[in-house]
């Protein structure tokens, strides 16, 4: 079997967890298993080399945020090499450009577009555990691209989908995929299975035990995905397209507190309107989640959505350049909201899920700013100050039985 192991920051935070996951991939590869391990940078390295950046220059280019950032993970991965070599196993690490894991030129938030597998099928042919750096890549100029936080998962599926793998398995410091964060919702449970598409959504919404774009590529490449802990040896949550059991009616809660609210006020009631807006953010690769247009009176209209914080400053900047031309009497950014979601394939064939929730909320003297819905999910924003407060209460009322 080929087995690709990936293990976050906290799994090798310290000489004592690097140790305790050599062991666990060494394990592996004495059953006669080859293994490739994907390792994000330590603890918190790229908090720190963030910190370091913003010390020396707040306004650093895109560029050479990467080429910093990217160290950390080459740091884990010779660390881990060390330590195997130290148990006697022979293996060897390689960062982005020795693979090759050839990437979009989106710095800070680069895309895959292939990777070249030969150097790889070489080291595990010579009877090597392969260790790759995460989070990063090289673009078409030969420069160094990150992924986005989260990154690491997707690199991790994206070779186990170019290598073929048996299984993709992601180490992390919780058990699996709970219906909600347990460090906000203590009675969340462990799920034994999750759907692709759920989990895209939770991911997607909020839930940080996965990257979206690594659960994009497993569903889009059919590759078998565990989450499980790097701590114990408990089961994980399996990641697939179809679950045994029937698919509950919510199967989680997701809060995302990486949301700011922009509002467009007194534009004019006219056709294109909406278009010329969300082409200016699209040519700048800002995406746009809740959408809301108010009903048109005295000729105008106001339309408001959800971007992440980091992309906050800059929408707003682009919108007021062009101001005049959108007929915006005014344009206001509000980045105290966030959003809360529930996601569960059940909804698209049982009625009263939104309903249920906004009870829910009005039980918690939650307010609504804004919603969304999609065949497996809704989504609310609500002010930050209430937002674990709502994410207990939604919890609650769907999955606490």
């Amino acid at each position: 079997m080929l087995i690709v192991k990936k293990f976050g920051g906290s799994s090798v935070a310290d000489k004592e967890r690097i140790f305790n996951v050599a062991r666990r991939c060494i394990e592996d590869y004495k059953k006669g298993n080859d293994v490739v391990v994907v390792l994000s940078a330590m603890g918190k390295t790229t908090d720190h080399l963030i910190e370091m950046a913003a010390d020396i220059n707040p306004n650093a280019s895109k560029r050479e945020m990467d080429m910093l950032l990217a160290t950390g993970e080459q740091t884990s991965v010779a660390l881990m090499a060390m330590a195997m070599q130290s148990l006697d196993v022979p293996c060897v690490s390689l960062n982005a450009w020795q693979v090759a894991m050839h990437t979009s030129s989106k710095y800070g938030n680069a895309r895959f577009k292939r990777i070249d597998s030969e150097r790889i099928h070489n080291e595990l042919d010579a009877r090597k555990i392969v260790i790759v750096t995460g989070f990063q890549g090289i673009n078409k100029y030969e420069n160094i691209t990150t992924l986005g936080r989260g990154g690491s998962d997707t690199t991790a599926v994206a070779l186990a989908a170019a290598l073929h793998a048996d299984a993709c398995e992601i180490y992390t410091d919780v058990e699996g995929v709970y219906t909600a964060d347990p460090r906000i919702v203590p009675n969340a449970k462990k799920l034994k299975e999750i759907t692709y598409d759920e989990m895209l959504e939770l991911a997607t919404l909020g839930a940080k035990v996965l990257h979206n774009r690594s659960v994009e590529m497993a569903k889009k490449y059919g590759v078998p995905l565990v989450v499980r802990s790097s701590l114990t040896d408990a089961e994980g949550t399996w990641v697939k397209e179809v679950v045994s059991m029937e698919s509950m009616l919510v199967t989680g809660v997701a809060l995302d507190k990486n949301a700011a609210r922009i509002a467009l006020i007194g534009l004019k009631n006219e056709p294109g309107i909406a278009f010329k807006i969300f082409a200016l953010l699209a040519k700048k690769n800002i995406n746009v989640d809740v959408i809301l247009q108010s009903i048109g009176r005295d000729n105008t209209k106001d339309i408001s959505f959800t971007v992440t914080r980091d992309d906050a400053k800059e929408a707003v900047e682009i919108l007021k350049e062009n101001q005049t031309a959108l007929t915006a009497d005014r344009i206001e950014m509000d980045d105290t909201v966030v959003k809360v979601s529930v996601v569960g394939a059940g909804m698209q064939t049982n009625a009263g899920v939104a309903a249920g929730m906004f009870e829910a909320l009005y039980n918690a003297n939650v307010n609504i700013r804004m919603i969304a819905t999609s065949e497996i999910r809704v989504t609310v924003l609500i002010n930050e100050a209430d937002a674990d407060r709502a994410m207990r209460a939604v919890h609650d009322h769907f999955l606490d039985n």
